[in-house]
């Protein structure tokens, strides 16, 4: 029992007229839909730059590469090549967040966000198999290491590059509430550690340990796999619809502060895309009208925008307090729910 426009009272209005003034708000569709495309373009936004950004790193790298033969910076570059291009399926999935919901995609298509965190952990895992081998293979089959120079400049390139993509990543995905965005961040991170690495491994060589190259290599195979695990974590976590337990426990304080509520049932939270929707049941006297439940909904619905980050729609359903003796009001239901 919801609506999408309404005006009502606030358990404060004292501090609620003082809040709407510092800060004007409004939750009408079409300012909902703004919001989601404002921080569908500021996604968009730091794709590109980090794809310009690492682009241009990877290219460097594998200039040296073609100079040096240094593995160990092969491995890197392709990882940083691989992390430019996750801006693809990212890019191509905020576009269609933007898109309008459909009699078929009833919630829209803020999914498609998840599944390219999927093609995201795919890619890391790609790069991860390729560094292995490469890494392998001049174990098996030493050779010697050129440009060294260059190859610790180009590291250092590598390491400038990715950590500076891994900030601006993380902090637009977790403002804009992007998890794919956050664990393309994390990778980005990761790759730069990864360039220290390979700025170890010409140390060695210049030394004269010919086989640092390669167990730099092996390092830098491991580092990667590390990112692939939290990555896969917070994706996963996503698809399954996980969330912040402590953002239920909010959302069920919020609830209960609302005058009228008398207790709260289930609450569901999910995400979609980098956007919350919320299903709950409240608890309300069970002589209200109809118009009075729906004003307390109303009610709940605004606390529950106010309390819960990106949260842009909720579902309200009143339920009567029961009475002593009276029949659960949902035991037609039981049959099915039961399953």
């Amino acid at each position: 029992m919801s609506h999408p426009h309404h005006h009502h009272k606030h358990p404060h209005p004292r501090r609620h007229r003082i809040a709407h003034f510092l800060k004007p708000h409004s939750h009408d569709t079409a300012d909902k839909l703004d919001s989601a495309l404002e921080s569908s373009a500021r996604g968009m936004r730091a794709l590109w730059v980090s794809l310009a950004v690492l682009g241009a790193t990877a290219l460097v790298q594998a200039v040296v590469v073609a100079l040096s033969g240094s593995v160990a910076l092969l491995g890197d570059t392709a990882h940083n090549t691989a992390d430019a291009l996750t801006a693809v399926p990212l890019g191509i999935a905020f576009v269609l967040g933007r898109r309008a919901a459909t009699r078929r995609f009833t919630y829209g298509y803020g999914r498609a966000e998840d599944l390219a965190g999927l093609v995201i952990v795919l890619t890391i895992a790609a790069s991860a198999a390729f560094a292995g081998w490469t890494a392998v293979d001049r174990l098996l089959d030493p050779r010697p290491v050129t440009h060294l120079p260059a190859v610790a400049a180009a590291a250092l390139v590598g390491f400038a590059g990715n950590e500076w993509v891994a900030r601006y990543r993380i902090r637009v995905g977790r403002s804009i509430g992007s998890a794919a965005l956050v664990a393309d961040g994390l990778h980005a991170r990761t790759d730069g550690f990864t360039s220290l690495a390979v700025l170890l491994g010409a140390g060695g060589a210049a030394v004269g340990w010919q086989l640092a190259d390669p167990i730099v290599g092996l390092a830098i195979t491991a580092a990667i796999l590390l990112v692939l695990r939290d990555a896969a974590r917070e994706v996963f976590r996503r698809v399954l619809d996980a969330v912040d337990p402590a953002l239920v426990d909010r959302a069920e304080q919020a609830l209960r502060d609302v005058p009228g509520v008398r207790g709260v049932g289930e609450l569901r939270l999910r995400w979609i895309g980098h956007r919350l929707r919320a299903e709950v049941a409240v608890v309300v006297d069970g002589e209200a009208t109809v118009r009075q439940a729906h004003a307390i909904a109303v009610d709940a619905e605004h606390a529950l925008l106010h309390a819960v980050p990106r949260l842009t729609a909720a579902l309200v359903h009143a339920d009567p307090a029961p009475l002593p003796g009276e029949a659960d009001p949902h035991q037609a239901l039981a049959h099915h729910t039961g399953a």
